[in-house]
């Protein structure tokens, strides 16, 4: 019986704590509900920015010579084509399009696309755009002054005819539509609505005044899920009180090729990004001078250059090293290859080509004569900056026994080397265009009168292929040859600085095309 007693007890008390747990878990679970939605991010987030323009012009983006005007009209008005994060041509109002013959392209529309009035998208409207363009002044003229007609097939579809065969032409087709019956009766360039046209963008204009520019969700644009609601952009009469209200916390991000932007905004307290910009400074070799044309002779003065020095001593580090031009991010770089700084490099493939170091020169037998490795390299002399780049240059290379001299030209004479082409080696540098095109470089009147048997045929290849693989393929071997044959040198670009406060999140990782290329998924804490 005692047995039986304690087994009862026992049972009992196992019981009771197994009901005192369930219930002490029962009590907590209800005690940290309650708490549950103050702490999800549907609570925190804010839909809502503030950026910042200085000395604004306009919100009509094609009379507009205001960059930051021009990265914000990204989100409220659309091109037909666009360029996504490696640069590569998508679409964007048109559904479709065709090169139907060398200067003949067909442009198809989307047909779910509406203006942020409610009127649809039209064949019209792009006509417009394109006649508009090729009759005022504007950052975009450039991208339609070749087309000599463009003409309606029907409602959704466009004939683009040019003077000339254009490699990559669809690139030029990046500039923002404007709606035409918006304009109707209107001086384009001096109509009031240019206060806040429409758009078929995210983000419509709802306010213009003096002080800012207000927009919202174009809530007729329904091709993305948004998460910003509202962007408030204020006016600055200059830079420096854009920088300052940046700096005070009164806007949220700014963008600016101003390589001393920490003298104004400092160097802590927000997030930086650094993309590769647009101006790109490279040697031109001649290859067709007597010494230049030993493709060897190229290779060791592009290792011999100490290039990071050259970004550090001139620039202060604000300039990137850049050994070509589609390295600014382009999805047809190519690979790299070694052009590292690298002197011994250098000089031993000069001896393996048959140079000889001989009274502190190279020398060489070539058609029955010595030949030294001797040259002039001539730069701009009203770019000071060049010239401190001309003159390291020539210290670097003299270090290992070529002698260069430096031709310091004025503006008109410089302009005659580059015309004329009549120089050994010239300092230079270009903007970088949308188009991957390598004219510049590769065609037939090229800064290095450079030839290539197999370059040139690509060239003509390239220019009909659509198929990104094929055309990766070819862009690819460009490289392949460019990085061997060395006819330029790359030396450095420019870049943006991306500045944002600690409580913007997202995906900011734009492109010197498109700040807002991941704007769908910004908000702040």
């Amino acid at each position: 019986m005692k047995i039986n007693f304690i087994k009862y007890i026992f049972i009992i008390f196992v019981i009771a704590t197994i009901i005192f747990v369930v219930y002490q878990l029962n009590t907590g679970k209800e005690n940290t509900e309650p708490e549950q939605p103050l702490t999800s991010k549907e609570e925190e987030t804010i839909k809502e920015i503030t950026l910042g323009i200085a000395e604004f012009d306009t919100m009509n983006p094609i009379l507009s010579q205001n960059r930051q005007v021009q990265e914000i009209c990204k989100i409220i008005y659309e091109p037909l084509l666009e360029l996504d994060a490696e640069y590569k041509i998508q679409k964007c109002l048109a559904k479709d399009w065709a090169k139907t013959a060398e200067t003949t392209y067909l442009v198809r529309l989307r047909d779910d696309v509406k203006w942020s009035d409610g009127q649809n998208l039209t064949a019209d409207d792009v006509i417009f755009t394109i006649n508009t363009l090729k009759g005022i002044s504007s950052i975009y003229y450039s991208n339609v002054e070749h087309i000599i007609s463009a003409e309606k097939i029907d409602s959704s579809t466009i004939q683009i005819i040019i003077d000339q065969e254009i490699p990559f032409f669809e690139y030029n087709l990046i500039f923002p539509i404007m709606n035409q019956n918006f304009y109707a009766g209107q001086d384009f360039s001096t109509s009031e609505k240019n206060n806040a046209p429409i758009g078929t963008g995210k983000y419509k204009i709802i306010q213009n005044d003096s002080a800012s520019i207000v927009l919202s969700k174009n809530e007729n644009y329904t091709r993305d899920k948004l998460t910003l609601e509202k962007i408030t952009i204020d006016k600055y009469s200059n830079l420096g009180e854009l920088y300052n209200a940046f700096k005070l916390g009164k806007i949220d991000l700014i963008t600016t090729t101003n390589v001393n932007i920490e003298d104004y905004i400092g160097t802590i307290g927000y997030n930086k990004v650094e993309i590769p910009g647009r101006e790109f400074d490279f040697l031109a070799i001649n290859t067709k001078n007597t010494i230049l044309a030993n493709k060897e002779v190229r290779q060791a003065i592009s290792r011999a250059i100490n290039k990071d020095n050259i970004v550090t001593q001139i620039y202060n580090n604000k300039y990137k090293v850049t050994n070509y031009v589609l390295d600014y991010g382009s999805w047809l770089s190519g690979e790299t290859g070694d052009n590292s700084y690298n002197p011994e490099v250098a000089k031993q493939i000069l001896i393996q080509n048959g140079w000889e170091y001989k009274y502190k020169r190279w020398q060489k037998r070539i058609n029955y004569s010595t030949k030294q490795i001797s040259f002039r390299l001539v730069v701009q002399a009203s770019n000071q900056a060049r010239v401190s780049v001309a003159e390291m240059i020539k210290t670097n290379l003299e270090e290992i026994g070529m002698k260069v001299t430096i031709v310091k030209a004025s503006d008109n004479q410089y302009q005659n080397y580059l015309k004329n082409k009549n120089y050994d080696m010239i300092l230079t540098g270009t903007t970088v265009g949308t188009s991957p095109n390598l004219e510049t470089f590769f065609g037939a009147t090229n800064l290095a009168n450079y030839s290539n048997e197999e370059i040139s045929t690509i060239m003509s290849e390239v220019k009909n292929i659509t198929k990104e693989d094929l055309l990766k393929e070819k862009y690819a071997r460009i490289r392949e040859i460019f990085n061997d044959e060395v006819p330029y040198i790359g030396l450095y670009n420019s870049y943006y600085a991306i500045a944002s406060s600690w409580s913007l999140k997202g995906s900011i990782a734009p492109n010197w095309y498109n700040l807002f290329l991941n704007i769908n998924n910004w908000y702040k804490v």
